[in-house]
């Protein structure tokens, strides 16, 4: 059993674009930014955004964090947003979600200039990327696509099961692995809480993305030996034995399924650390095209 090592490989990205960073600062350009929108208080949101920022740092990105109310309305949320849109000073940017429950989560992204969605989130760049287009892919897919091919997973004509059909993680990532490309060419199944007889499917997979949000849902027992175990989930789960008195977990039991796994990404240090890395890389990308 190998780990795909999230960690390592985020600073190997986080390394090679600070190298184009200072490329571009030597040819006498302006720096590239990335800005984040935040909306009140939410500790797992801030936490998120303060490392976002810190990447910023590393790689010699300027960055910009924009800080607004619990309170704040729908209207002036939007003209925040429009502010960003006409700032030619910013490559790119993102609105931290969840956002509070009385602002429209569609129409914010909905006003977010494609050519700054870095997050990947606009129908202009989902289209785009259905028809495989240049578009910018969302962080996280992007993350496990980059992750595949940096530890050469064969993918063509493997079977492929992903659990889960949200937009931001399962049905990007269905579409993307059954694509033309490096890490793709696979026969994808979607799996989902409607799914009948689904450890079938899981026994026959060749490799597995789980993005469903249930902790350590995924058994030993509905794998088979030499499978390739994606883990996108992190749920905080009560852990009296733990000093902060929970354990981070994802969608796999990974103490038992790592037995089986050729390869296995870990919880934390997997998927996550790498949506940040592909977050700066979109965002060199906006100021490449831009440039």
């Amino acid at each position: 059993m190998q780990i795909l090592d999230g960690r390592k490989t985020s600073n190997d990205l986080k390394e090679e674009i600070a190298l184009e960073v200072l490329s571009i600062k030597k040819a006498g350009n302006k720096t590239p930014h990335l800005a984040a929108i935040i909306v009140g208080n939410d500790g797992a949101s801030q936490t998120y955004v303060a490392s976002k920022v810190k990447a910023c740092k590393r790689v010699g990105f300027q960055s910009t964090l924009v800080e607004l109310p619990e309170n704040i309305t729908e209207k002036k949320l939007l003209q925040e947003i429009d502010i960003l849109n006409n700032n030619n000073a910013i490559d790119g940017f993102i609105v931290q979600l969840p956002l509070p429950k009385h602002i429209n989560e569609q129409k914010v992204l909905m006003l977010v200039n494609p050519d700054k969605d870095v997050d990947g989130f606009h129908p202009t760049n989902v289209g785009r990327m259905v028809l495989d287009l240049p578009c910018f892919l969302p962080a996280t897919p992007f993350g496990i696509l980059e992750l595949l091919e940096r530890y050469n997973i064969k993918t063509s004509g493997k079977n492929v099961v992903v659990l889960g059909r949200s937009h931001i993680v399962g049905r990007p990532m269905s579409i993307l692995m059954s694509q033309k490309r490096n890490a793709g060419n696979a026969t994808v199944t979607v799996c989902h809480s409607r799914t009948k007889n689904l450890k079938e499917f899981t026994l026959s997979a060749d490799i597995i993305i789980a993005a469903i949000g249930i902790p350590e849902f995924l058994k030993a027992n509905m794998v088979k030996e030499g499978v390739v175990v994606i883990d996108v989930g992190i749920t905080r789960v009560d852990d009296a034995t733990k000093k902060k008195g929970y354990r981070l977990a994802g969608d796999v039991d990974y103490v038992h399924v790592s037995k089986k796994a050729a390869f296995i990404t870990p919880v934390p240090g997997g998927v996550g650390p790498m949506t940040i890395a592909m977050l700066l890389k979109n965002t060199l990308l906006a100021f490449q095209r831009k440039n």
